[in-house]
């Protein structure tokens, strides 16, 4: 009987060690994810300082994953960057385009996404984010400011015209208020890039959701909310199984006295 648990207690062991020899490498990896830029179109290689970032781009002049240049061009309407016209379906309202300058920043120059950086397999990019849990004030304000301009499509990742060089809206789309294809914040927000975000239930300085918005001043708030999603997908990190371990190394020990 013995000698039956011991040998039950000796795999027990072995799947423990196991498994905390894949936490460890996943912590290890995790770590990586922090204070990273993504493999894409205009990202740089790693995030530093950028004194001269654009306008809207400045909160992340301390380090950044975007160049000069590429916050200058975050800023028109169409740039070099994507060939993207957010004016598709007449004038954009400025309030409304204020947010997606700001959505475009945070994409190109934040080092504070990785936790959500995924592989893709696209001729332009490498890596996008997925489901960045954007604070829900953040969204709320950018679908109200957006209520009064026009588009012609709820997926602003695939579907239009390009022949002219420039996103035309696709043949038998109409241009309607956001809100008709937007119906609700969270629509919008999850929606119009292919769930890039996906909306929180977390508010602003929780240190729980991505914040579009922040003056820099007080610091980077998204440093924080970064580290507590890469730890939280770690685990309980290399050390979780030790007290395992070492419970069932006492229990053995006993049993073979």
């Amino acid at each position: 009987m013995a000698q039956r648990m011991t040998t039950q207690l000796l795999l027990l062991l072995a799947w423990v060690a196991v498994v905390g020899e894949a936490q460890t490498r996943t912590a290890q990896a995790r770590t990586e994810l922090l204070n990273v830029c993504m493999n894409a179109k205009h990202h740089k290689e790693k995030p530093g300082p950028e004194d001269k970032l654009h306008e809207q781009c400045r909160p992340w002049k301390k380090n950044a994953c975007c160049s000069t240049n590429t916050s200058q061009e975050a800023h028109k309407d169409v740039s070099y960057l994507y060939r993207f016209n957010w004016n598709h379906c007449g004038e954009m309202a400025p309030a409304c385009k204020r947010h997606f300058i700001q959505d475009t920043c945070l994409y190109e120059c934040s080092p504070n996404l990785g936790p959500w950086i995924q592989q893709v397999d696209q001729s332009w990019r490498k890596e996008r984010v997925l489901n960045v849990p954007l604070c829900k004030e953040d969204c709320e304000q950018w679908w109200e400011d957006c209520r009064t301009s026009y588009t012609c499509k709820s997926n602003w990742h695939k579907g239009w015209n390009w022949t002219s060089g420039f996103n035309k809206c696709p043949v038998g789309a109409a241009c309607q208020p956001f809100h008709f294809y937007f119906p609700t914040p969270t629509v919008l927000c999850n929606e119009i890039w292919t769930y890039s975000y996906k909306v929180s239930n977390y508010s602003r300085g929780s240190g729980r959701c991505i914040q579009m918005w922040f003056d820099p001043a007080q610091g980077n708030p998204n440093e924080e909310v970064a580290r507590f999603y890469a730890a939280a997908m770690s685990g309980a990190g290399p050390w979780a199984a030790w007290p395992l371990l070492l419970s069932l190394a006492l229990t053995l020990l006993w049993l073979l006295s």
